[in-house]
């Protein structure tokens, strides 16, 4: 019987090339980013209890104008929402792939410190953590694949009404720095993409851009994905542009052209602000990347706004001007730490062969 605490860690991951393409059948390149984490807590216990966090899931307020201000910030939600649905998540596909599990109770508790709409992927951290813990709680993890995981923290996060794509699930399941191709056929066959680790060492040092305060950053609704779904053919052409720029991205990073690579990350960008338009990206969003532009460092976002990755060609001289740049305008300015693959021996024993 399990009896010990099982805990797990996820990490924030940074979208590096052809994002946000993964929504629409594209490729990807993405890694985990060690400077940000969640981390999940099992215990058993007599009775299954889910723990609120204290600050993340706040219920006790100082005044019903501390409760206003606490919702304008940071809105309704909380993590307890995330671990109870990856639990039914996880339920259902055990039960309805023949996977029995004993009856033992558990308690679940959660931290993070991602920091909140940055684009870091920070909900679908807690509940990759959560799913881990879950794995080795019940001991299937020989049992579910490696690729079908990130799938599974996609669906409980869609049960919670949240729009996202499979590349920063896959990159929190893998670790290290992945290339996805989200072939429509294979999709359509098998549910998951094709997910290559690379190696970490071919990455140039980048560096990190995030609004400490994103409140007001783009809050239009985008109608991109009604325009691809309708066959509008410039949505169709530019999002298969990008797509492109992560096969590309893959090859310049194998051969270490690293102009070639700053380009195509710029390229990335542009591309996604003539799609989108600047009212969707965000005044805040877009001069994050700008920031850096204007002493020539490549940049994008991480994700779809709140954080932009950096490079820079010229070296850490170029990346202090970047720094001094964004302590003048107020955003928070790090190098990437990049956290390598950690599947295990069991992990890597349910990964299809080709």
């Amino acid at each position: 019987m399990a009896t010990e605490v099982i805990e797990h860690r996820a990490y924030a991951r940074i979208g590096f090339l052809g994002n946000p393409s993964d929504v629409y059948f594209g490729r990807t390149i993405a890694l985990s980013l060690g400077n940000f984490w969640a981390s999940v807590k099992l215990e058993p216990s007599e009775q299954l209890l889910i723990v609120p966090h204290p600050i993340h899931d706040l219920v006790h307020f100082d005044s019903l104008t501390h409760l206003v201000n606490r919702l304008q910030t940071d809105g309704y939600y909380g993590g307890v929402r995330l671990l109870m649905a990856i639990c039914r998540i996880f339920h259902r596909h055990c039960k309805d792939n023949g996977i029995s599990l004993h009856e033992r109770n558990f308690t679940l508790s959660y931290d993070t410190n991602i920091p909140r709409q940055t684009g870091l992927s920070g909900s679908s951290a807690i509940v990759c953590a959560a799913l881990s813990c879950l794995l080795d709680f019940y001991q299937v993890r020989h049992l579910i694949k490696v690729e079908v995981r990130p799938n599974l923290i996609l669906n409980a996060e869609k049960e919670l009404g949240i729009v996202a794509g499979l590349q920063d699930r896959v990159a929190q399941v893998y670790g290290g720095l992945v290339y996805m191709d989200f072939d429509k056929k294979r999709m359509e066959e098998l549910g998951h993409g094709d997910y290559t680790p690379m190696d970490l060492n071919l990455l140039p040092p980048l560096y990190l851009i995030y609004a400490e305060n994103p409140s007001d950053s783009g809050k239009v609704h985008s109608t991109v994905r009604q325009r691809w779904l309708n066959g509008d053919e410039f949505i169709i052409s530019t999002m298969e542009e990008i797509a492109n720029i992560a096969l590309e991205g893959r090859a310049a990073l194998i051969e270490k052209d690293y102009a070639k690579l700053a380009n195509l990350m710029n390229r990335n960008f542009d591309l996604r602000r003539k799609m989108f338009g600047d009212e969707v990206l965000g005044a805040l969003n877009i001069e994050m990347v700008e920031i850096a532009r204007r002493v020539g460092a490549a940049s994008k976002f991480t994700g779809s706004g709140g954080a932009v990755v950096v490079f820079c060609p010229e070296g850490p001289s170029q990346a202090k001007l970047v720094e001094d740049a964004c302590k003048k305008a107020g955003f928070a300015f790090q190098p990437v730490q990049v956290v390598p693959s950690f599947l295990n021996e069991i992990d890597l024993g349910t990964i299809s062969r080709r």
